[in-house]
């Protein structure tokens, strides 16, 4: 028997101070990078999905960036432009729903 299927990490690349196109209010926004990997016997193997996503704090809604548009949001953070400070580099959160 062969057991696989797939294995969600969450990681806070960082908090930016962004206009929400939902809403409309200056708020908070997170950066996350979502990476899925293939997994075999419970072991993560290799990465087959990565996307990058800013959350408003204040609505909830999310939106999907390109690779170059969060390594931009992601400097931006760091160098304090546009950004709170930023936090470079997050730890992974698990996502709340796996698939087996």
């Amino acid at each position: 028997m062969i057991i696989f299927g797939t294995k969600g990490y969450l990681y806070q690349l960082a908090i930016l101070t962004l206009v929400c196109g939902q809403c409309g209010n200056p708020s908070a926004h997170t950066l996350r990078k979502r990476v899925t990997k293939f997994t075999l016997f419970f072991v993560p193997l290799f990465p087959f999905s990565t996307k990058y996503l800013t959350q408003c704090t204040f609505c909830g809604a999310e939106q999907q960036v390109s690779k170059e548009q969060a390594e931009q949001l992601q400097t931006q953070a760091v160098s304090g432009q546009g950004g709170s400070g930023g936090q470079a580099h997050g730890q992974p959160q698990q996502q709340p729903h796996q698939r087996p």
